[in-house]
């Protein structure tokens, strides 16, 4: 390999390690937030008897990104993930049924108000 070859692939390793420590710290509070949406998601589910919809979506996006870190950082990915890449798509829960609020019973009028 050529001297030339050698610096461009010595910076382009200089490079991906600063990367890797940026998203090692990402990872950790990515982490941190995890372990509150667990928390959140079993308050709720204790409270309501079925887990939030929303916190279901939120906390398997999450896990995709964190998947999406280790998976750069063990040199198994080229691709940085998000803010360099779309925010990963929540797959459908494969446990229970999200809590769903119905929506209000109202009586629904055709015609305008009469002044």
């Amino acid at each position: 390999m050529s001297e030339e070859g050698k610096t461009l692939e010595r910076e382009s390793i200089a490079l991906r390690i600063l990367w890797m420590l940026l998203f090692v710290v990402i990872w950790q509070l990515a982490e941190l937030l995890l372990g509150a949406v667990v928390l959140l998601q079993l308050g709720y589910r204790l409270f309501y008897g079925a887990p939030s919809g929303s916190l279901l979506g939120f906390g398997d996006s999450l896990c995709q990104y964190l998947a999406q870190i280790g998976r750069f950082g063990t040199f198994n990915s080229d691709e940085k993930p998000w803010p360099f890449t779309d925010w990963p798509t929540p797959q459908a829960p494969q446990g229970e049924a999200p809590h769903s609020i119905p929506p209000a019973a109202h009586s629904v009028h055709d015609e305008e108000p009469r002044l």
